[in-house]
């Protein structure tokens, strides 16, 4: 993964994200998921800068922390690009076609998974299932949910979502 954008300080809001998940949500048995999941919700991604912070707040180690943020793919450590592009990687999809459409998208794209377009318009990620196997391969934007994807298909996808307007959150 990289580490574009990477701080060695939070920022005011990013503090007050962590701060309000650690003390809602301390208290609850294995409170560390919880913790990072309402960061990345509220951020987008959880800031490396905050693991000290996670780690002093639930009474774990830094290495604690840093391992089931590194573990679980879903958790981001740098702000994600406009559009996060999720392509469905379980058996329906891929019978279906899903490698192709990764190398497809990939060569599109100019990126691999869990990376960002440099124009900052695009994130790629795997992701193992969504749900919609009678319309495999699918691919997930957002909320949106895009059955019987194929190269074309991707390709006006992404042409579509260029000429959206969207708003894209500073680090």
């Amino acid at each position: 993964m990289e580490n574009k954008g990477q701080r060695s300080a939070l920022t005011e809001q990013e503090r007050a994200v962590v701060a309000e998940a650690i003390n809602s949500l301390k208290a609850k048995p294995g409170a560390l998921l919880p913790v990072l999941h309402h960061i990345q919700h509220q951020l987008s991604y959880v800031p490396p800068a905050s693991v000290p912070m996670i780690a002093h707040g639930l009474n774990l180690s830094n290495a604690d922390v840093h391992g089931v943020i590194s573990f679980y793919h879903e958790f981001r450590n740098h702000p994600p690009g406009g559009h996060v592009i999720q392509i469905c990687r379980a058996e329906s999809c891929q019978s279906m076609g899903s490698r192709a459409l990764e190398t497809h998208a990939a060569s599109r794209l100019g990126i691999g998974f869990h990376e960002t377009t440099k124009d900052n318009n695009f994130t790629l990620e795997p992701v193992y299932c969504l749900g919609n196997c009678m319309y495999s391969p699918c691919v997930r934007v957002g909320d949106d949910i895009h059955g019987e994807m194929n190269d074309e298909a991707f390709d006006d996808l992404v042409d579509s979502l260029l000429t959206q307007v969207i708003e894209v959150k500073a680090p």
